[in-house]
C-alpha cells in the first residue's frame, strides 16, 4: 500500500521523483524518501511525515542525479519514522531498495543474517532486501536481485539501484502492482500509472513472478527464471486533468461531484431501451454456462462489499438465483464450496486489492467461472480475471471510495438486468422500465448535489458527535453500512450501520438525546416498518436525520433535520441514497478539521495483507 516511483534518464531525476510522490501520497503518507545516483555513490534524503515536508528539506538540501528510486510509506513492519522509512541501503551504502508489500519470512531471514554479521538499522522488513541484495553481488545488479527473489517469500513490488552498477533500475513484482513507463531516452518505474501519466502514456503492467531491468535507452522484462519476455507497451488513454482538483478542495468533494458523468459513462453503451436487454463484451462468458448457473458468489472488501450486498439483492429480485457475498477476506481461507456450476464475482476498485485478488485465484482453482468488476483498466484482477466489467469511473485519488461505488452499483444493475433477461426470469417490460430508470439517474443524482449547502448545514450541527447510528432496510441495509463507513473513514467518529429491525436487538440502548440517527426512509416496501422504527427512536428522545423520497410530509414530524431524494425504481435507490451520506461524511470531516483525502492509518489500494 506504499508509493513508488523510479526514473533513469538525462533530466534531473529529483523533481520528477517528488511530483511522482505526490500523485502517489493516496497510497502512504506516513513518511517518504528519495535515493539518487550521483559522484559513485548513493545519497538519500528521507523524514516521517508526508511529502510536504520531504519537499521542504530538499529545497534546502538539492540532490543532483539522472537516476534514482523514491517511495511513501503506509507502514507494515515498524512505526512511522525516519529511520524506517525508505528507501533502505545495505551496510556498504552501495544499494538502495523501495519495497511495497510484506515478507512473510522476515523473521526468520533477518535472525539467519543476523547471525552471518548483518546489523540491522531499521525495524523493517525491506531492509532486509537491501542485505540479501548485497549478499549476492558480484557483477550484475539484476542477477544479485534474482538470487534475492529466491529466498523471499510473500507479496513485493519493488525497485533497487546500485552505485555499482549506475546505469539501470531493478524493478520487480510479485503481489504489488509495478507499472513501467516507456519514454524517449529516458523510463520509469511506478506503483501507479499516476505518478508517471505526465511523463508518458505508453505502459507495460508487470505480472507476478516478473523482473524489469530498466535503461536510458530501453527495458528487459524477465521472469525469475530469467527467462526474457516480449511485451508490448499499452496506451493510456485518461487525461492529467483526471487526477488533478480541478477547483475543489478536495479529490473526495471533486469526485463525489463527478457522479452524474460516472453513473452515465458506466452504463454508456450496455444497455438497449427497446429491446430491455443489456450487453455487457467483456464478461467472456457464453451464453449457455451463464443461463446454467447454479449459483454466484460475489466476494470484495470494505466499500466494494457493500456494493456486492446490493448486487445480491438485485441479482435475486431480477435473475432469480441464489446469491452469497463474501468478504475476501475469509472467504480466500475458509475452503470455499466452489465449482463449474459456480460463478465468483469479484469486485475492486483498483483491481489490485490484495485479499480480493487471492480470492479469485482460490475461486479458478477450484473450477469456477470467475469474472471481475474493476475500475482500472490493466490491472491485475482485469488481467487475471476470465472476463469483466470496467466500472469508468476515472481515477478516484480520494482514500474514500465515493463514485467507485456508485459505478459499481450502476454496472451490478446492468448485470442483474442481462442475467435477469438471458434466463428469462425478467420480461421486456420490466427490463425497459429498468433501464429507464438507470437512464435518469444522472440528472437525479445532480438533483441531490444541488443540496449540497443543505446537507452541510446540518453537517455543521452534528461535527462535535462522537456516535452515530445508520439505519436501513432491504436495498438501503448495505448502504446504512456504507454511510457509518464513510463517517468513520474521513472523520474519525464512532459509526454503526444496521438494518433498522435489528435496532431493537441492542443498539437501541445507545440511543438519547446525544445520539444522531440517520435513517433511510424512503417510500419502498419496507416504509411503513422504517417509519415505526423512527418512532422508537424519537421516543428516545434520539436526534433523527432521514433520507426521505421527495413528497414525503410525514417525516417532518419525527425528524429532526430531512434531505429529500427524487424517486426511482426501488433497486436503484442505493445510487441515490448513498450520495446525501457521502456528503454529510465530507461536511463532518471538514468541520473537524480532519485530512479528507489521506485519512489517517488508511491508504487507497490495500495491497497487503
Amino acid at each position: 500500500m506504499c508509493g513508488i516511483i523510479g526514473y533513469i534518464g538525462s533530466r534531473p531525476s529529483c523533481p520528477i521523483l517528488v511530483n511522482g510522490l505526490r500523485r502517489l501520497e493516496y497510497r502512504g503518507y506516513d513518511s517518504a524518501g528519495v535515493a539518487i545516483l550521483g559522484d559513485d555513490r548513493v545519497n538519500t534524503i528521507k523524514d516521517a511525515g508526508k511529502i510536504t515536508r520531504l519537499a521542504e528539506i530538499l529545497e534546502k538540501k538539492p540532490m543532483s542525479g539522472t537516476v534514482g528510486i523514491a517511495h511513501t510509506r503506509w507502514a507494515t513492519h515498524g512505526v512511522p519514522s525516519k529511520i524506517n522509512a525508505h528507501p533502505h541501503m545495505d551496510p556498504t551504502e552501495t544499494i538502495a531498495v523501495v519495497h511495497n508489500g510484506i515478507l512473510e519470512n522476515f523473521y526468520t531471514l533477518r535472525k539467519r543474517l543476523s547471525k552471518e554479521g548483518s546489523v540491522f538499522k531499521t525495524d523493517t522488513d525491506t531492509e532486509v532486501i537491501a542485505h540479501l541484495i548485497a549478499r549476492f553481488y558480484t557483477d550484475s545488479l539484476e542477477e544479485a536481485v534474482l538470487k534475492c527473489l529466491a529466498e523471499i517469500e510473500g507479496a513485493y513490488g519493488l525497485a533497487v539501484v546500485s552505485s555499482r552498477d549506475p546505469d539501470k533500475i531493478v524493478g520487480a513484482r510479485n503481489g504489488s502492482p509495478l507499472v513501467v513507463g516507456i519514454g524517449e531516452g529516458e523510463n520509469f518505474v511506478a506503483s501507479d500509472v499516476a505518478a508517471i501519466l505526465e511523463h508518458t502514456r505508453q505502459v507495460i503492467y508487470l505480472n507476478d513472478r516478473e523482473m524489469v531491468v530498466l535503461k536510458r535507452d530501453g527495458i528487459q522484462v524477465m521472469n525469475l527464471d530469467n527467462v526474457q519476455i516480449e511485451r508490448e507497451p499499452e496506451h493510456v488513454e485518461w487525461d492529467l486533468e483526471a487526477i488533478e482538483k480541478g477547483g475543489f478542495d478536495h479529490f473526495m468533494q471533486k469526485e463525489i461531484f463527478e457522479q452524474p458523468r460516472t453513473i452515465r459513462d458506466a452504463m454508456s453503451g450496455r444497455i438497449v431501451l427497446e429491446t430491455g436487454k443489456a450487453h455487457l463484451g467483456g464478461l467472456n462468458i457464453p451464453i449457455d454456462v451463464l443461463q446454467q448457473l447454479q449459483r454466484i458468489v460475489i466476494t470484495a472488501c470494505g466499500t466494494s462489499w457493500h456494493a456486492g450486498l446490493i448486487g445480491e439483492y438485485m441479482i435475486e429480485d431480477h435473475a432469480r438465483m441464489p446469491v452469497e457475498v463474501e468478504y475476501a477476506s475469509e472467504f480466500r481461507y475458509r475452503h470455499p464450496i466452489v465449482d463449474e456450476g459456480s460463478l465468483v464475482i469479484v469486485i475492486s476498485q483498483s483491481g489490485e486489492t490484495l485479499d480480493t485478488l487471492a480470492a479469485m485465484r482460490e475461486a479458478q482453482r477450484n473450477g469456477a467461472q470467475v469474472m471481475g468488476i474493476c475500475n482500472v483498466v490493466g490491472s491485475t484482477i482485469a488481467r487475471e480475471s476470465q472476463g469483466g466489467i470496467y466500472t469508468h469511473a476515472g481515477p478516484e485519488i480520494g482514500v474514500a471510495s465515493t463514485k467507485a461505488f456508485t459505478s459499481q452499483i450502476t454496472v451490478l444493475s446492468i448485470l442483474s438486468l442481462l442475467l435477469g433477461r438471458i434466463r428469462g426470469r425478467l420480461s421486456k417490460k420490466n427490463g425497459s422500465q429498468l433501464i429507464q430508470g438507470l437512464l435518469a439517474l444522472p440528472e437525479k443524482v445532480q438533483s441531490i448535489l444541488d443540496q449540497a449547502d443543505k446537507i452541510r448545514e446540518i453537517a455543521e450541527v452534528y461535527a462535535d458527535n462522537n456516535n452515530f447510528l445508520y439505519l436501513g432496510r432491504g436495498y438501503n441495509y448495505p448502504v446504512a453500512l456504507e454511510g457509518a463507513l464513510k463517517l468513520k473513514e474521513i472523520s474519525y467518529i464512532h459509526a454503526e450501520g444496521y438494518p433498522a429491525a435489528e435496532m431493537k436487538h441492542g443498539p437501541i440502548a445507545l440511543i438519547d438525546r446525544n445520539m444522531p440517527v440517520v435513517f433511510i426512509a424512503i417510500r419502498d416496501s419496507a416504509y411503513e416498518k422504517v417509519v415505526g422504527n423512527i418512532q422508537e427512536v424519537k421516543s428516545r428522545q434520539g436526534r433523527i436525520i432521514a433520507i426521505a423520497t421527495e413528497g414525503d410530509e410525514l417525516i417532518d414530524k419525527w425528524a429532526e433535520h430531512v434531505i429529500y431524494l427524487p424517486d426511482t425504481l426501488e433497486p436503484l435507490t442505493p445510487i441515490l441514497s448513498v450520495i446525501p451520506l457521502q456528503l454529510l461524511a465530507y461536511y463532518i470531516a471538514v468541520k473537524r478539521g480532519c485530512d479528507v483525502d489521506q485519512p489517517r492509518n488508511l491508504a487507497k489500494s490495500v495491497t497487503v495483507e
